[in-house]
């Protein structure tokens, strides 16, 4: 077999199985699919699968092996879990026993597009369509490169397999296991594919601080040149795979990326798009990629009889996902790098509806609100969920990947914006006019338009005003955009109220950024909202 490593299965623990593929391609994971009944061919070609109970992350059920060569280094807490030697090695032992005399499907990949800093990975999965998902997720290597392909870290993913709580000290019979030690990680009881490659960034969120790179959760692309980047941090439905998706710009990526002293990188080789109600006409190379060979398509709604999907229906989840290789977007980077970013921009989308749409923020400022990562929740969306916006902090826009200490990753952020003297913003894509369930979101033609003047420098000599509650220097002109919008006290009918919510989502600011304060210098603390003020 060509596409076979001489590094084997063997060297894993693997015994007695079925059947081993490597390294299948495209069109051969299709056939595995159809065949296994793993998913059902869309109209257009993309792939439909369903993830059952798990549409989303697990957070609570991810663990980290707690053992001498890396515990002094992991923010252990509510993110970072851990999770003792003895027991992850029980559970290692009835995983490899639960795939005897079952085939496994294996891809051999990079993590990370510069030859200079790239992982090279191993994913192990029961199926064929979480095979398919990591061929489009990750850097395939040449193929004569793959005869001598020797992984770094492994990951072992078997949805159908279930740990026991009480016997292997985990929270539900869903677990997302990394060991540093072993470079080895173990997902069972889940099918939510984003557990692949979310557990492979936190594996990069530990390796690339070593070694001088900052990773981040964020988009990026590039204007006429590759020294003219941008990039876009934010949280799930911010707005970070839309904006950064710009038929006048090359793609980079859309979620995860490292900062070394050439400039970015993709850590990925695919896009993880979230799809519901996605918008043609103002998302149009994410809605075709969508309709494409080689697209997986996660919990979308599909009609039996005639093979149409239909995004705009939440049956299923709210958390709808498109997998595909980069090389759907049309004017997707062929290298996956480029400079060193002009332009770093923080997505929020506040359903408080008091922050201002477009911010300046100082270096100061920066490092405050990086450390924050505030976003609101909106009700209804999620599970559990109440009726009014709920306040959401993860720290370096996602906490849930970081590893090490926030304060590293913002202090190795505030090193580069200095060299670099990259301008920062704050962009809120969430509410206008009153908070959820008053006001609306924010027109996507809106953003788009603050967007473009950030990239073509025309904000550079416009009039600024300070927020009085936030210290943010507004804009007092955008091209593109109504005055009134620039500033939410104004779009709002009740000022007191607009006043009464700002002075609440200060002190949710600053009582988040209490686990902080101790770490920071005196400046930062004092770059968050002023309490008391509005009006």
């Amino acid at each position: 077999m060509p596409n076979r490593s001489t590094y084997g299965l063997e060297n894993h623990g693997f015994t007695n199985l079925e059947r081993e593929y490597w390294n299948l391609t495209t069109p051969a994971l299709y056939e595995q699919i159809v065949r296994f009944r793993e998913g059902v061919l869309a109209h257009h070609g993309p792939i439909v699968v369903r993830t059952g109970q798990h549409t989303g992350r697990s957070p609570r059920d991810k663990f980290i092996v707690d053992e001498p060569s890396t515990a002094q280094d992991i923010w252990w807490g509510d993110v970072n879990r851990p999770i003792d030697a003895a027991h992850f090695a029980g559970l290692k032992q009835r995983l490899l026993a639960y795939f005897q005399n079952r085939a496994a499907f294996v891809q051999d990949m990079y993590v990370g597009r510069d030859p200079a800093y790239r992982l090279p990975v191993r994913i192990i999965t029961e199926t064929a369509w979480h095979s398919l998902f990591a061929r489009n997720m990750f850097s395939l290597p040449a193929s004569d490169a793959l005869i001598t392909h020797v992984p770094e870290y492994t990951v072992i993913n078997a949805p159908s397999f279930h740990a026991l709580p009480q016997l292997d000290n985990v929270n539900s019979s869903a677990f997302i296991l990394i060991n540093f030690a072993e470079r080895l990680i173990l997902i069972g009881g889940t099918s939510y594919a984003g557990e692949i490659k979310k557990s492979l960034f936190s594996v990069m969120n530990y390796l690339m601080p070593l070694r001088g790179v900052l990773p981040m959760h964020c988009s990026a692309n590039y204007g006429k040149n590759e020294d003219d980047v941008a990039i876009f941090f934010g949280l799930s439905g911010t707005g970070k795979t839309t904006l950064s998706a710009d038929s006048t710009r090359t793609l980079i990526g859309d979620d995860e990326h490292g900062w070394s002293e050439t400039g970015i990188f993709n850590f990925e080789g695919g896009c993880y798009a979230k799809v519901i109600r996605l918008d043609p006409a103002g998302e149009p190379e994410i809605y075709q990629a969508t309709r494409r060979f080689g697209t997986i398509l996660e919990n979308v709604v599909i009609d039996q009889d005639s093979r149409r999907i239909d995004l705009n229906d939440s049956t299923h989840t709210e958390n709808t996902r498109a997998s595909y290789p980069i090389s759907h977007i049309p004017n997707a980077s062929s290298t996956g790098m480029a400079g060193h970013p002009r332009y770093v921009i923080f997505l929020t989308a506040d359903a408080f509806g008091v922050l201002p749409p477009l911010s300046r923020l100082t270096p100061e400022q920066a490092q405050y609100h990086f450390l924050s990562g505030y976003t609101a929740r909106v009700a209804g969306t999620e599970k559990g969920m109440g009726e009014e916006p709920q306040a959401t902090f993860s720290a370096c826009f996602g906490a849930p990947f970081m590893v090490h200490p926030p304060q590293r990753y913002a202090q190795m952020l505030a090193e580069r914006l200095a060299r670099h003297k990259s301008q920062v913003w704050l962009v809120n894509t969430g509410w206008t006019g009153g908070p959820y369930g008053v006001g609306q979101r924010m027109a996507l033609g809106y953003t788009r338009a603050m967007i473009r003047a950030i990239l073509s420098s025309e904000l550079e000599d416009v009039a600024t005003r300070p927020d009085p509650v936030f210290g943010l220097q507004v804009p007092q002109h955008v091209p593109g955009v109504p005055e009134d919008i620039l500033d939410p006290r104004m779009t709002w009918a009740d000022g007191d109220a607009y006043d009464r919510q700002a002075a609440h989502l200060a002190g949710l600011f600053h009582r988040n950024f209490a686990r902080f304060a101790a770490d920071v210098p005196a400046e930062v603390r004092a770059a968050g909202p002023v309490i008391g003020a509005g009006g």
